[in-house]
């Protein structure tokens, strides 16, 4: 089918626009990117970055000697895996009765979910039951506060709906429990919609700033995100680096930040498609 002049010169435009998109989008990670790979000088004269002056790897070499980086990895990687695994646990299970006709209750149980999902307790009240449990100051603050949430509930049920009921008859009949039916068949079928949710949960407590900035005062419990933050303010950069006097101070903040996103930049492009299939997980169905 041959385009019309319109046609074509609206795809023109069109493909124009999201490169210019895309430049604008992608500039500030190459910026940091470009910095951190700059020599002390270069990088004092600051300006903009579209590739490194005078390359080094001083920056980094600064960054990966120093202990507060390995320290804010460990604790990021302990809540993120700790609150995917535990999240998807919690979640699972608690959609799975919910998701059956013969739940007594049932729609009283589901309306007190979307209820959590319209109104919330607040900061203060969420703090207040934090400290009350002795979760303050403990990576664990950030992991059990964020277990379940209604909308991931809400996208189990819808799935483990369209499973065929014959399924759970039959395991029945051959005297399976519902706790055996639960593991050994939900969840494997459910691999689907529990990947989905593991890649949001997983990024999401990866990124998790504030809670860690409100529950956490133990130098030893830095996460990355909050890391970072202290970096930006240039709270512990000169002591803990040691190394400062060959790299700059921005430069090792570029490199920090570039250090602290390269598990998400190579996990997601694999991850992708789930992103995608995760849109239609949590429509409605009949």
């Amino acid at each position: 089918m041959n385009k019309t002049w319109s046609s074509r010169l609206f795809d023109a435009g069109n493909g124009m626009f999201l490169i210019l998109l895309s430049v604008i989008t992608l500039y500030p990670l190459w910026h940091e990117i470009s910095l951190s790979l700059s020599s002390k000088a270069e990088a004092l004269q600051g300006g903009f970055f579209f590739w490194p002056r005078a390359f080094t790897m001083q920056a980094y070499t600064s960054v990966l000697t120093s202990d507060y980086i390995w320290v804010a990895y460990g604790n990021t990687i302990f809540v993120t895996v700790a609150g995917t695994v535990l999240s998807l646990l919690v979640t699972s299970s608690m959609a799975y009765p919910l998701a059956k006709k013969t739940l007594p209750w049932k729609n009283v149980w589901l309306s007190i979910v979307v209820f959590t999902m319209i109104f919330s307790g607040g900061m203060i009240p969420v703090y207040l039951v934090v400290k009350q449990l002795g979760l303050l100051n403990t990576l664990w603050a950030l992991v059990l506060p964020n277990l379940v949430t209604a909308f991931n509930v809400i996208i189990v049920i819808n799935f483990i709906r369209g499973i065929p009921e014959e399924v759970e008859e039959s395991a029945m009949i051959d005297g399976a429990n519902p706790i055996r039916i639960y593991f050994s068949i939900i969840v494997p079928l459910c691999k689907p919609v529990l990947a989905t949710l593991a890649l949001w949960i997983a990024v999401g407590q990866w990124n998790n700033f504030f809670q860690a900035l409100i529950y956490l005062n133990d130098k030893a419990l830095t996460t990355l995100p909050l890391l970072i933050r202290q970096i930006i303010a240039g709270q512990q950069l000169a002591e803990e680096t040691g190394q400062l006097a060959d790299s700059s101070t921005e430069s090792v903040i570029a490199a920090t930040i570039i250090l602290s996103i390269i598990p998400i930049l190579a996990v997601y492009p694999f991850l992708q498609r789930y992103f995608v299939k995760g849109v239609m997980l949590g429509s409605v169905k009949s």
